[in-house]
């Protein structure tokens, strides 16, 4: 089975060769435990390549000061940069209307597909319709599901991978990731990122063919790397 590269020898390493290209890869975690930099490393690989990168990016996590370090060649970035076409919604409704520029792209050759905060602007718009009934709240997880739907047929159809970021919350003595069910039922790979005071762990929680393990790892200029090799 083919598969896309990590943009990173030792997450290659890990996961058998990268993320595999006909699935949404969810990565999720608490703040500052490295989701970004993962979705980062990946559009770096791609677009070094000359691989066409649709970045939807709803949390401002995008920086190009972040890729040129991982670049490394001031020649190389504008080529790069070139190569990601970047959409950046600032709330639900702006996200859906991302999701049909999406298709719209589609018409051009993509190699990979990033949407770094698939939860946030729906956990606010989901917060306000608490006051609105149970309609409206089934309506926001309608939705959720038909644009993860949407991204699982086109990795299935198109064999275009799909890494999506989510934030997690704190439930009875355990974190939580955001959207529950729906993630998790098309995300066929699991990637739980903790950030335990500055020590970074990886948990594949889901894969179709790899066992449940762990990374420890850090997070420097050009990416990311096992703990112990730096």
């Amino acid at each position: 089975m083919a598969k896309l590269s990590a943009g990173s020898y030792d997450l290659n390493t890990w996961l058998y060769g990268g993320y595999e290209t006909d699935i949404v890869t969810v990565i999720y975690g608490g703040a500052g435990s490295g989701k970004t930099n993962f979705c980062l490393l990946a559009a770096v690989s791609q677009a070094k390549k000359g691989k066409k990168v649709i970045f939807i990016d709803t949390e401002g996590g995008f920086s190009v000061e972040r890729i040129k370090q991982m670049v490394g060649e001031k020649d190389g970035v504008e080529a790069v940069l070139e190569s990601i076409f970047l959409l950046k919604p600032t709330n639900f409704e702006e996200q859906k209307k991302a999701f049909v520029e999406l298709n719209k792209r589609l018409r051009d050759q993509v190699d990979l597909i990033v949407v770094d905060g698939m939860t946030i602007l729906y956990r606010l718009d989901f917060a306000d319709a608490r006051d609105k009934g149970d309609g409206a709240l089934q309506m926001i997880n309608s939705e959720l599901a038909k644009q993860m739907k949407t991204l699982a047929e086109i990795a299935r159809k198109k064999e275009i991978p799909v890494l999506v970021t989510n934030q997690v919350y704190h439930w009875e003595d355990e974190d939580r990731m955001v959207g529950g069910d729906i993630l998790k039922y098309w995300g066929k790979c699991l990637i739980e990122l903790v950030n335990d005071k500055g020590r970074r762990t990886a948990y594949l929680r889901k894969h179709r063919s790899l066992p449940e393990k762990s990374l420890d790892f850090v997070i420097d200029n050009r990416g990311i790397k096992k703990r112990g090799w730096i």
